[in-house]
């Protein structure tokens, strides 16, 4: 963190202090959470999900076997899909959400090792609910957004997918990959799941990394702590 948003926090502590409790709301409103995680899987879809001894009756019940051609070939992440990152303090996890996000997956159900994945977000379309914490992460505090606008993730590996997906049915499974933020790769794997219905492929998955991953500082504070972790995940819808 660099001397002017140490002395912003300070600042800020000192507020607090001095300003009781309209300045406690005031940085409880700066601090707080304003967005909530929205998934792409239906709550029924989400119960029944398929499980390693061959999911419950309820799943088997829930469409035709889809075909293979139906399920090969490209399918392009479409509008309303987002990831989200979520940090954890000690008043409460904080989510932010990008709904810019692009990239595709190439399905080979006859072969998960034909599958490969792409994604990326735009840096600038984070947004938290507060304006001024979002332009702070963006800065070079944190992200960087003028050397490095967008992060990426690049899928190498799919491991649990079936070979017959039935409409409707949710099935688990990890994804292997690489995350690049601010121009560091991280190997990740991503838990994820998915389900074809309607024509359209519905992904959530989830992955945790931590600030020193991507060399970024804690902002940790005396006001505020936050645990090391990141969680992040997407939601997301693809189309042919």
């Amino acid at each position: 963190m660099n001397k002017k948003a140490r002395n912003w926090i300070i600042a800020a502590a000192a507020v607090v202090v001095v300003g009781g409790a309209g300045a406690y709301a005031w940085m409880s409103d700066y601090m707080g959470n304003k967005v909530e995680i929205e998934s792409v899987l239906p709550t029924q879809a989400a119960a029944n999900t398929n499980s390693a001894s061959g999911g419950t009756a309820e799943a088997a019940e829930s469409g035709a076997v889809a075909a293979a051609d139906e399920l090969n070939g490209t399918w392009n992440i479409a509008s309303g899909s987002k990831v989200y990152f979520s940090v954890t303090t000690s008043q409460e996890t904080v989510n932010f959400v990008d709904d810019q996000v692009s990239g595709k997956w190439e399905v080979n159900v006859d072969d998960a090792a034909q599958m490969s994945g792409s994604g990326a977000i735009e840096i600038d379309a984070i947004d938290s609910g507060n304006a001024q914490r979002d332009e702070h992460i963006k800065s070079d505090d944190y992200f960087q957004m003028g050397q490095h606008p967008q992060a990426t993730f690049t899928a190498k590996s799919f491991e649990g997918l079936p070979k017959e997906w039935k409409e409707g049915e949710v099935y688990d499974f990890k994804m292997d990959g690489t995350l690049t933020v601010k121009g560091i790769e991280k190997p990740v794997t991503f838990d994820a799941k998915v389900s074809y219905r309607d024509g359209k492929l519905l992904q959530s998955g989830t992955t945790t990394v931590t600030f020193e991953d991507f060399g970024l500082e804690n902002p940790h504070s005396v006001v505020i702590s936050t645990e090391n972790e990141i969680n992040v995940q997407l939601e997301l819808t693809l189309e042919k």
